[in-house]
């Protein structure tokens, strides 16, 4: 079938709405109609080469919709069935998948790198030079930002039908990995003092996962005061632009009776945010680093103050998330719920 994708050619050039052609859905596989897609920030990072992948490739991977066909064996949903896309559909084989951590799933990563589904094809395909056809690479298994797209059935969620298809489309994502960030890889508990640096879409979760988890304190920092605002009606007890401050550490301390925060939650990706959570977080606290940082960056720390402060750094990714159990769980957010 011929339709319209969102096609990224080269890294650092704009994509570019095409008519591209879809396959249809071989074994194991399902079509979906989306109803609504997500422009992450790691949509982003890939058009600026700092999330490496196969070009040329359709974007998306935050996104939800209706299932119009499956392949043979597919048993997960039905054609009709209302769905979330998940971008690490896990091979449920691998050791992390056999030890509860779906979200580091070997396969799926490695499949995110090809830009193919786990059958070393991809279902989307252009015109190409002398009447020949060329292949276009996936997002993470999704490629979403497509009027339909073909994906693994472990790529897809279904839903309630009362669920709006703008709500579960960032519930995919954004929602899922910044509230997993609180609530899982964290494990905020009632009373903690948190701190979390960056308030776009994932930050924005971060800070209703730790209002959900009873936080005491939640201090949202950023450049851009706007994203204070929106913070502030998320749930941020304390804000913080650090545009135009000479030292946010201070700021946090002045905040928390100079302790530092229990938790700090890094949502840029940059050494320096890095850094600045390590120096607002209280001696064994948690750093937790949801921000992803271009391939070869590194962060310089304190050989002496890891072992000092016995601060504990974690990464976190996806929010930890199990799809078939955490994304139904995304009605928590629906506003009335």
């Amino acid at each position: 079938m011929k339709l319209r994708a969102a096609v990224l050619n080269k890294e650092n050039v704009m994509p570019s709405i095409e008519t591209v052609t879809l396959a249809d859905p071989a074994e194991g596989q399902v079509r979906v109609k989306v109803m609504a897609a997500g422009v992450c920030h790691s949509d982003l990072s890939a058009v600026r080469g700092v999330i490496p992948q196969t070009m040329p490739l359709v974007l998306g991977h935050e996104g939800a919709g209706i299932v119009e066909a499956v392949g043979e064996g597919v048993t997960r949903v039905s054609v009709g069935d209302h769905v979330i896309f998940s971008w690490v559909p896990s091979c449920g084989e691998c050791y992390f998948c056999q030890h509860e951590r779906p979200d580091l799933c070997d396969h799926a990563f490695m499949l995110a790198t090809l830009g193919t589904l786990p059958d070393g094809t991809t279902p989307f395909s252009r015109p190409g030079q002398d009447g020949e056809t060329e292949d276009l690479y996936m997002f993470s298994q999704t490629s979403c930002l497509a009027e339909y797209t073909v994906v693994p059935e472990k790529g897809v969620v279904p839903i309630g039908k009362d669920v709006p298809f703008e709500v579960a489309a960032i519930t995919g994502c954004a929602v899922m990995t910044g509230v997993g960030a609180a609530v899982k890889s964290a494990g905020l508990t009632p009373g903690r003092r948190v701190a979390v640096i960056g308030c776009g879409g994932v930050g924005l979760n971060v800070i209703q996962g730790a209002r959900l988890a009873g936080a005491s304190q939640i201090i949202a920092m950023d450049h851009d005061e706007r994203k204070l605002d929106d913070a502030r009606r998320f749930g941020a007890t304390h804000t913080i632009a650090t545009a135009h401050l000479g030292d946010p550490i201070s700021a946090v301390l002045d905040l928390t009776d100079g302790l530092g925060v229990d938790d700090a939650f890094e949502v840029v990706g940059r050494p320096e945010t890095i850094q600045l959570a390590y120096g607002i977080t209280r001696k064994a606290g948690q750093i937790v680093v949801v921000g992803v940082a271009k391939m070869g960056v590194n962060v310089e720390l304190s050989a002496f103050a890891l072992p000092a402060e016995a601060k504990h750094i974690t990464g976190s990714w996806y929010g930890q998330a199990v799809a078939d159990t955490d994304f139904p769980k995304g009605s928590w957010w629906i506003p009335g719920s």
